[in-house]
């Protein structure tokens, strides 16, 4: 019993009621989902140990590395590194081969996938549509080296298919892989050969989402099929493809090594040199461990530069993006 107050029972203020500690909180949490934490945890180790702390070791880019004194009892050399990157004078052809083979293969990789999964939504043969995501499924299970090991083989000048067909229409063999002009259709080609049935999935996954009533509503209207997918898929799977599309702009920069590396011979260089591979002959070849860590750091500045450019310029034209 409360005491009475002019008749009444006093009731307590809401400020006297118990209130739990954050800890004990956070312990009752952990206590009714610890599978759910335990189940995380893997993972953010994973980012935790092989992207946050080897970030820390950046500082290799503003030194004089030497493998005796660690990366920090080396001498600090400030911006030097930075000044030898930019006055280099392939420094030029390196930026200009990498923009254009990244812009490029964003170009190519990202429409497809969407066009691809369009026309699988639109199959109604269940065999067929089965087979045909198969076979553009499994490429991308197939290794970077064996890719290229393919793509050799049938550009090779004396039995490949390529070199056999234009041998049938009387063309004289052409090595293709020793022309700098067409290492980057090679490139960009056999990547999207290799991956936009994996892309696919993801926008067969969005279409699945869609309200099959708004396709009913738009029948009903007396809508085409291409109709349909113009106004009722593509605006369906239009926030999945601004974020695929953010990403692959931020990723510009950090476009595969091991390809270029594996179709790069002496004769295509001009155009197959780009800085993933200039990082790896500096740092490892050559050594240089303090210019290969001031190339990478430059890289994955300019990546950040454009992952946040793109999603600002997404967010005022679609009104989506990879954060509020």
């Amino acid at each position: 019993m409360f005491p009475e107050i002019g008749g009444r029972s006093a009731a307590p203020s809401p400020s006297a009621a118990p209130r739990r500690s954050r800890w004990s909180q956070a312990q009752q949490a952990w206590r009714t989902h610890w599978q759910l934490y335990l189940l995380v945890s893997v993972p953010m180790a994973y980012f935790v140990i092989f992207k946050y702390i080897p970030m820390a070791f950046n500082v290799i880019a503003f030194k004089e590395y030497s493998p005796v004194l660690g990366p920090w009892g080396s001498e600090w050399v400030g911006l030097r590194n930075f000044e030898l990157l930019f006055t280099n004078p392939v420094f030029g052809s390196l930026l200009k081969n990498t923009f254009i083979l990244a812009f490029y293969l964003v170009l190519a990789s990202f429409p497809i996938p969407i066009l691809l999964a369009l026309a699988l939504n639109e199959i109604r043969t269940g065999w067929f549509k089965r087979t045909v995501q198969m076979v553009t499924y499994a490429p991308y299970f197939i290794s970077t080296v064996v890719v290229v090991s393919m793509t050799i083989l049938v550009l090779s000048p004396q039995v490949g298919l390529v070199s056999k067909g234009l041998g049938l229409v009387g063309v004289e063999p052409m090595n293709l892989l020793a022309e700098p002009d067409f290492f980057r259709h090679i490139y960009v080609w056999t990547d999207v050969w290799q991956t936009a049935g994996y892309s696919a999935v993801i926008y067969l996954a969005a279409l699945a989402g869609i309200d099959p009533a708004l396709h009913e509503a738009a029948k009903i209207d007396g809508a085409g099929r291409l109709q349909r997918i113009w106004n009722v898929d593509l605006p369906g799977i239009m926030p999945t493809a601004v974020i695929m599309l953010i990403l692959g702009v931020g990723n510009m920069m950090a476009i595969g090594f091991e390809k270029a590396y594996l179709l790069q011979n002496n004769l295509n260089l001009a155009q197959s040199e780009i800085i993933p591979t200039y990082v790896y002959k500096t740092g490892l070849i050559n050594a240089d461990f303090s210019m290969a860590t001031a190339v990478g750091l430059f890289n994955s500045v300019v990546n950040l530069c454009l992952l946040l450019a793109v999603n600002f310029v997404a967010k005022r034209v679609t009104g989506n993006g990879l954060w509020r």
